[in-house]
Parts: C-alpha cells; structure tokens; sequence
C-alpha cells in the first residue's frame, strides 16, 4: 500500500490544509476527534483513507501530515480547532515569530531550527508517530 505524507507551510499552507483534512474526514467517516464508527472499521470496505491516515492501537486515525508556520498564530487555531484531536502535537510545528516578510531572516535564522527539525522528520518517515504513541 502506498503512503502520502502532506506537508503543509506558512498561513496558507495551514489554511488548505486544515480544509482538506475537514473534507478527507467527512469524505471517510472520520470524527473530528480520529475515531471511525463501528459499522465503517476494517472490511467494511474501502479502505483507501489509510494512504493518508494511520491507525493507532486504540483505534484512532491521525493524518499523514505536519503543519509548519514560523508564526504560531495559524498553527494555534488548528490546535484548537474542531479537529484538533485529529492531529498529534508533534505534527504542529510552529515558532515563536515570523520572518517579517523577510526572506533572509526567515531563511538563515528564524527557519533554521524548523526546518532541520521537519527534515529529520520526513527522512526517517517518523510522522506518523501513531504507531508507537497512542497518546
């Protein structure tokens, strides 16, 4: 089976993102909250959301994603959003300024530490923390 990871960046990045992980959910049978009603679980036929969810032990999906803003205004509404229990915390990768639409600042200080950090993550496939903390 195949697996897409989704990296969402900056404000609109998040935005779209947010969006389409509302619609993946209500297209699924997801709850905000990652949890599938028992009449849809497994052999309850298509299974193709697991390209873009992972399932944890206790039966929660989590997306295949991470949200990356050097500001952490927009990163703070999909924590507490509608679905913020869809997402783990570790996906919600945020700092503690912007770059001031400045593209040297954002690039080699501001960025510097999110991105060696969202790197590492993708390398090693270690978004999906699911599989090993059911939080």
């Amino acid at each position: 089976m195949r697996e897409c990871i989704s990296i969402h960046i900056g404000q609109a990045g998040i935005q779209v993102g947010n969006a389409c992980w509302e619609l993946y959910c209500l297209e699924h049978g997801i709850q905000p909250d990652g949890q599938m009603p028992s009449d849809k679980t497994v052999g309850g036929g298509d299974d193709a959301f697991n390209t873009f969810f992972s399932e944890t032990g206790a039966g929660k999906h989590v997306p295949r994603a991470i949200f990356v803003d050097l500001e952490p205004t927009v990163i703070d509404e999909v924590r507490t959003g509608a679905y913020r229990q869809l997402f783990h915390p570790e996906q919600l990768i945020s700092g503690k300024e912007d770059a001031a639409n400045n593209f040297a600042r954002g690039h080699y200080t501001t960025c510097s530490p999110r991105l060696s950090a969202v790197s590492t993550d993708v390398v090693s496939c270690n978004v999906s923390l699911s599989h090993t903390n059911p939080y």
